[in-house]
């Protein structure tokens, strides 16, 4: 499907390099530590040392460095996931070189300076707020918190107010030095030069990296407590309905089985909820279900926003659509599973032309420890989907649902 070289330096970067015809390489780096590993005490702060990368080095200060990256002529971006904190830039192809000489020296040798991180405090405490304000967003916080006891889906991203303001700089550094290390460290570069090329360039701005002792811990997957509560929150014209599902130890081949479930029951905008709670009834405008089958996360969320005098029936219909699932009565037959190749041969289509896009992809199966030509198996594992199978996954993920409403409190 592509042109692909995987290998591992001898400092213990993992690089994949994908030759491409294009005009443009993109770069992505990946270090494998994200909110699933973090402390109590340190919820937020992947994300706050995600920030402090781009705040100056021992040879640029803020200012130079956010300058040189604008130079590249392309976007960069950086993001923190569940397991990971992701920096990436796409530019002309001529601009390879500098890409990784300016990643090398931000992952190496940024100096956190005490003034940004007092300035960076009050930037994440704005995001934490702007969160809140978001009615869309606030509900998946709450249902987090209300699901879980310990896990570290309980806690956003981003952190809490009284975690992010005592962060020390002392701390951002320990954390730095303890997590950014070469051995925990993926690179993906799409781009039409040679593998041996990209992996001269990669070696020569990072080779001198010194692997050191990684220990990431474990983390402790928990299934999610099957209760219905209500919060409230004042001025807000919609209330929200959220369901949240957890599943642990199914097979790929279920995955993929589920996949297609998701797909026909809330991710299309054709899908079984959109048509019932929205096309037919005209209750609400977002509807959709949201899958995550990241190792140790395993979600299923339902999310959908209503009046709240409609609030009782849309739930009858949410419940009424799961019931129809699980006695079979709701129809996935072969024309289900042959609409899932179209979609899934068009999303593997989409991603193969982005350069930005396939870079991102291989990272992540790098990181997860996955086969980058996971896309492949996947079209193999769909021609032997049954209707059976999808009734079987459907029935044991959509079991003990976490459930959140949110009304307005007068």
């Amino acid at each position: 499907m592509f042109n692909y070289s995987n290998i591992i330096l001898p400092n213990g970067i993992k690089l994949i390099s994908i030759k491409k015809d294009t005009g443009v390489v993109s770069v992505h780096m990946g270090m494998k530590i994200g909110p699933l590993y973090e402390k109590r005490s340190q919820k937020g702060i992947s994300h706050f040392v995600e920030h402090m990368l781009y705040k100056g080095t021992k040879t640029r200060t803020n200012e130079k460095l956010n300058s040189d990256l604008e130079n590249l002529g392309g976007e960069y971006n950086a993001y923190t996931d569940h397991n990971c904190t992701v920096y990436s830039a796409t530019a002309l192809c001529s601009e390879v070189e500098n890409i990784l000489e300016i990643f090398s020296d931000m992952v190496r040798n940024s100096t956190f300076p005490d003034d940004e991180i007092e300035k960076e405090k009050e930037v994440i405490l704005s995001e934490i707020r702007c969160g809140r304000d978001d009615l869309e967003q606030y509900s998946f916080k709450r249902i987090n918190e209300i699901a879980f006891k310990s896990s570290p889906l309980k806690y956003e991203t981003v952190g809490e107010s009284k975690t992010v303001k005592k962060f020390s700089r002392q701390e951002l550094l320990d954390f730095r030095d303890r997590y950014y290390v070469p051995n925990n460290c993926f690179i993906s570069v799409v781009s039409p030069y040679e593998h041996e090329f990209v992996k001269d360039l990669v070696t020569e701005h990072f080779g001198s990296w010194t692997e050191k002792e990684l220990d990431l811990g474990k983390v402790r997957f928990e299934k999610n407590i099957p209760v219905k509560e209500t919060s409230y929150k004042k001025n807000i014209e919609q209330s929200t309905i959220l369901y949240l599902f957890t599943f642990q130890g199914i097979s790929k081949q279920e995955e993929m089985a589920l996949k297609v479930f998701n797909h026909k029951f809330g991710e299309s905008s054709n899908s079984i909820l959109f048509r019932e709670l929205r096309e037919d009834r005209g209750l609400a405008y977002d509807i959709y279900t949201h899958l995550d089958l990241t190792q140790n996360v395993k979600t299923l969320y339902l999310y959908t926003a209503v009046g709240e005098d409609n609030v009782q029936e849309a739930l009858d219909i949410i419940e009424r659509c799961i019931s129809r699932v699980k006695n079979e009565e709701i129809v996935f037959d072969e024309n289900t599973v042959m609409l899932m190749k179209k979609v899934l041969n068009t999303a593997v289509a989409f991603t193969l032309e982005d350069s930005t896009d396939i870079g991102n992809y291989v990272l992540h199966q790098l990181i997860e420890g996955e086969s980058v030509l996971e896309f492949v198996e996947d079209m193999e594992r769909l021609e032997g989907i049954r209707k059976e199978d999808i009734y079987s996954i459907a029935a044991k993920v959509l079991d003990s649902p976490t459930i959140h409403i949110l009304k307005n409190e007068d």
